[in-house]
């Protein structure tokens, strides 16, 4: 963890097809990252590992099946059926773009190679009630259709 442009940032993290990325991370979860760090012990290595029925930071890492059962526990215990780790990020894709975020950017955090990708995970559709260009207006000074 590192800060990027004034912000706290996950570098060269390596992800699916070994592409190596960026992911900006807001305050609070970096609030949360130190308070883990703190409370494993951590100081080197991996962030998230195994910890033991007495407590103890052991391993060098979490596997997949182990993310898989920390959300469906989280999930069980808000009654909530059916809910994985992709749901999560495809949420988060989601929340980003109703927010504003743009769609560049939010292809950026999903590590997506192609805005198409994103475009389909968001399930965008043109608006044409009110097309994005409308928003700049007239860029002529005279009208276009008289000449």
């Amino acid at each position: 963890m590192q800060v990027r442009q004034g912000h706290w940032a996950i570098v060269d993290l390596v992800g699916k097809g070994n592409h190596v990325r960026t992911v900006p991370m807001p305050v609070w979860v970096k609030n949360a990252m130190d308070r883990w760090l703190t409370a494993a012990s951590v100081t080197t290595g991996r962030v998230f590992r195994a910890v033991s029925r007495h407590g103890t930071v052991w391993g060098k890492g979490i596997s997949e099946n182990v993310v898989w059962y920390v959300v469906r526990s989280c999930a069980l215990r808000l009654e909530l059926d059916h809910l994985a780790p992709h749901d999560l990020r495809r949420t988060c894709a989601k929340l980003c773009h109703v927010n504003g975020g743009e769609l560049e950017q939010i292809q950026f955090l999903l590590g997506h190679a192609s805005v198409l990708t994103t475009e389909r995970y968001l399930g965008c559709k043109q608006n044409l009630e009110e097309p994005v260009n409308d928003r700049f207006g007239c860029l002529f000074s005279g009208d276009v259709n008289s000449r």
